[in-house]
């Protein structure tokens, strides 16, 4: 059996995957607990139309995918002030936007229907040197945002207007996590996949929240759930020639499957 280690794609896939199952739940807790996961297949649409850009203009399609999934989110942001009642219509518009360009933008590739292919579902075999550069520039802006702003997080995720009152900036949060929401959707693409990033976001959580018993809680049993997911997914797609972003999805869902029906008995 060959070493998985032995390879310096796995190395830098392994580097990634760990990087982005730490972060996801930072995010993910936020958007799961404000009721919006949608965001995430909002913005994950939006970045494969970013991505399918980028290959025809011929820059690094992760650019390509930040920009059109920052546009999303904001997107998102003025939908919702328009349509305050009915937030869940923003998704809607900003993902049927982002898989109408995908379908025509993609028609002008000539020559990467495989490369964008491996960006909807994953692959461990292309990351590049820069595309590790700026997950670990993520992985690391994430991280300073959830430590340094956690209590303010915590009081906009649970009670929003009484955060307004209390003077915390919440507008200003709010777009950050967007931001962040956004920005890690494209580049987790190349690991797990732009259609399947919106799971990684949610599922670690929703599994965390039948057995946790606190924010705190939810939040590093998230992490761990996420991780365990995603570098299992990533040996059993090696050794078993599986996409891994389906492998890790798959073995998320199976896990809160089985956590329900625990908890239920």
């Amino acid at each position: 059996m060959d070493n998985i280690f032995a390879y310096a794609f796995m190395q830098r896939a392994f580097i990634v995957a760990v990087l982005i199952a730490l972060i996801a739940p930072c995010i993910g807790i936020t958007i799961v607990l404000k009721r919006l996961s949608a965001i995430g297949d909002a913005a994950s649409h939006s970045a494969l139309a970013g991505i399918a850009f980028g290959l025809v203009i011929g820059i690094n399609p992760i650019l390509g995918a930040v920009i059109f999934a920052v546009a999303a989110v904001i997107g998102i942001e003025g939908f919702r002030k328009k349509f305050s009642r009915y937030p869940e219509i923003a998704t809607v518009v900003v993902m049927s936007a982002g898989i109408g360009l995908t379908a025509v933008i993609s028609g002008f590739i000539t020559d990467g229907s495989e490369n964008l292919n491996s960006f909807m579902f994953g692959s461990i075999v292309a990351i590049s040197d820069f595309e590790l550069y700026m997950t670990i520039a993520l992985a690391a802006s994430v991280l300073i945002v959830t430590m340094l702003l956690y209590k303010e997080i915590f009081f906009i995720t649970f009670d929003e207007p009484a955060a307004k009152l209390a003077g915390v900036p919440v507008k200003s949060i709010n777009l950050v996590i967007m931001l962040l929401t956004a920005i890690t959707v494209s580049v987790a693409s190349r690991v797990v996949g732009a259609l399947m990033i919106s799971s990684l976001l949610v599922i670690p959580v929703a599994a965390a929240m039948l057995i946790a018993k606190s924010y705190k809680h939810t939040l590093v049993i998230s992490i761990i759930l996420a991780e365990a997911f995603t570098l299992i997914g990533l040996v059993l797609s090696f050794y078993l020639n599986l996409r891994p972003g389906g492998t890790i999805v798959l073995l998320g869902v199976i896990t809160l499957i089985l956590l329900m029906f625990v908890k239920n008995k």
